[in-house]
């Protein structure tokens, strides 16, 4: 597997999104994507109490822990690199959890316009 350039959305270099817990499509810590990845991991997100219950309401519990794939579970205040696709549908329920825009992978822009972006996006300086 070979990744993409770890560019981001605002078109510098890619910075990690976070290594506790260790998250990527790679586990590298940062919202690194390549062909493989499908579900298109490359939205650097921090979660909230509510966007947590949301995914999990729709089938994908990312606050359970699960040992057997060396996952934590996340809590409120993690940041997690979040499928694009999940983000977009989250976005349009009213529960998408803020966006560092610095650690979000350009490739994200194929699924998820740069405006909603930036409407949810953490305060940065020069944004």
């Amino acid at each position: 597997m070979q990744k993409d350039p770890s560019i981001n959305v605002l078109g510098g270099a890619l910075q990690p999104c976070s290594s506790d817990p260790l998250t990527g499509f790679f586990r590298d810590g940062a919202c690194n994507t390549c062909a493989e990845d499908h579900g298109s991991h490359t939205v650097c997100a921090i979660m909230t109490e509510e966007f947590l219950a949301y995914s999990k309401y729709v089938g994908n519990d990312l606050s359970t822990p699960r040992p057997d794939f060396r996952f934590p579970g996340l809590k409120p205040g993690d940041h997690w690199c979040l499928c694009a696709g999940r983000f977009l549908q989250a976005h349009d329920e009213g529960c998408a959890p803020q966006v560092n825009l610095a650690a979000t992978h350009r490739r994200a822009l194929e699924i998820v316009p740069l405006e909603i972006l930036y409407e949810n996006a953490l305060p940065q300086a020069g944004v």
